[in-house]
């Protein structure tokens, strides 16, 4: 699924199932990987990492691959993966999450936006999950 995100954005993918394997296990992976199924099939998958605002003292996460097959898109899966990661994310002491889509995708900026992200003004568009909780005064 990492090959069609990449091949669908213009890139040639390098992914190997070694670099996947080391990048989400040990006791401190660098990657967060979720996947959705139906009927035993994987249909779907987000890949978060880490990020921090050292100078705030706040934990992030970056949603940065969110990914769902064709024939399921529209049915839910890729609003559970974010939510999930929300809770993820929220369970890692973290008080944003960011997500970034191509400049000319609105269908994803809108359903970032329907999920609770803010659009950020950056190039390419950047959309930001707070916690309410946790925002700086």
């Amino acid at each position: 699924m990492a090959v069609k995100l990449a091949d669908h954005h213009g890139d040639t993918p390098t992914l190997t199932a070694n670099d996947l394997i080391r990048d989400i296990s040990g006791e401190n992976p660098w990657l967060y990987v979720l996947v959705a199924e139906a009927d035993g099939e994987l249909v779907g998958y987000v890949a978060r990492c880490r990020l921090i605002r050292l100078q705030f003292g706040l934990r992030g996460m970056d949603m940065h691959h969110l990914f769902t097959e064709a024939p399921f898109r529209g049915h839910g899966a890729g609003h559970s993966l974010v939510e999930a990661s929300k809770i993820k994310a929220r369970a890692l002491s973290c008080s944003y999450m960011t997500v970034g889509t191509h400049p000319d995708n609105h269908k994803a900026q809108a359903f970032y936006e329907a999920l609770g992200f803010e659009r950020k003004d950056t190039h390419p568009p950047a959309l930001r999950f707070n916690y309410e909780a946790d925002r700086p005064k």
